[in-house]
């Protein structure tokens, strides 16, 4: 019987493309499937907004179990993506963060800067990211339900 394996959405605009092609086989070496939300090919013209947004809606959608969205710094794609409800975005830098945003903050999408991450770091960081597992404790789900809330323009409740 052959394992099922997790589907991770990936994506970047040129400022990412470079990290974004050798972090699909990176994940395929980890026994997950990329899913390429593109670009596809390098463009120096292109706008990450055109592949983050699908990204994050496939990510709230759960077609995917998670996301890895590259631009050139990272902090656009995070901008974008938080833009779309039931994603939680981080830019990510460090190892701690990596796994903590997930444990504790269900983080779903990660945000890497293509020019400013290295392969190595990239690939720890991604791995600390889809290794770890929502804790779902009390004041965890509170604070969940207290983001949903916002999302939901419904501000009375916070």
């Amino acid at each position: 019987m052959s394992k099922v394996l997790r589907k991770i959405g990936i994506c970047a605009d040129h400022g990412g493309f470079e990290l974004k092609e050798r972090m699909k086989s990176f994940l395929v070496e980890n026994q997950f499937e990329p899913i390429d939300y593109g670009a596809m090919k390098l463009d120096n013209t292109d706008d990450f907004p055109d592949y983050v947004i699908p990204l994050a809606k496939a990510v709230a959608a759960g077609e995917v179990f998670r996301g890895i969205a590259i631009c050139g710094s990272g902090v656009g794609a995070c901008v974008a993506t938080n833009k779309v409800s039931g994603v939680r975005a981080a830019l990510i830098t460090d190892y701690f963060s990596a796994h903590q945003g997930v444990e504790d903050d269900d983080m779903n999408l990660i945000c890497l800067g293509g020019r400013v991450t290295g392969y190595s770091s990239a690939e720890e960081l991604v791995l600390a990211f889809l290794n770890a597992r929502f804790i779902g404790a009390e004041r965890h789900l509170r604070r969940l339900k207290k983001i949903q809330d916002l999302e939901n323009n419904d501000l009375r409740r916070l």
